[in-house]
């Protein structure tokens, strides 16, 4: 799928996917990822549904769904290049995902995420009901370089 809107190319063709791009806001600038190996990205996409945004050959955002494409998607790496923040980006590309083919009639959308809380209700996410319900091993400091 490809849709184009104002010099942009929202696309979820993984042989546009710039690994050197992902793999550098990744590791420098998030808050989740930081030092991140590049090869656990590439791994990251070559098991992920991607999406990619593009302003002509470079590509300005990113992200990617988790999935088993029958019951559950987790949305993660979501990411805009500050210099292109503010122009509807995210929610164009939340739009165009959410409405993709491999993720219809899941039973369960999930992310996590510090500060995007309102960009994501807007498309029905909402606080996680029972957390108690809830568990995870964390990692902390993964990629952290001893």
């Amino acid at each position: 799928m490809e849709i184009s809107e104002h010099g942009f190319v929202f696309s979820d063709n993984k042989d546009l996917l710039q690994l050197d791009a992902i793999h550098r806001y990744l590791s420098k600038e998030s808050y989740w990822a930081k030092n991140i190996p590049k090869a656990t990205v590439k791994k990251s996409l070559e098991n992920s549904l991607c999406f990619g945004i593009y302003k002509g050959d470079l590509q300005i955002g990113f992200s990617r769904w988790v999935t088993d494409k029958a019951t559950f998607a987790y949305l993660c790496d979501v990411y805009i290049e500050l210099e292109y923040r503010g122009l509807g980006l995210s929610k164009k590309l939340m739009s165009f995902m959410i409405f993709h083919p491999d993720l219809q009639g899941l039973r369960r959308y999930q992310l996590t995420t510090l500060d995007a809380h309102e960009l994501y209700r807007q498309f029905g996410f909402s606080e996680i009901k029972n957390p108690e319900r809830q568990m995870a091993i964390v990692v902390n400091n993964v990629y952290d370089p001893q």
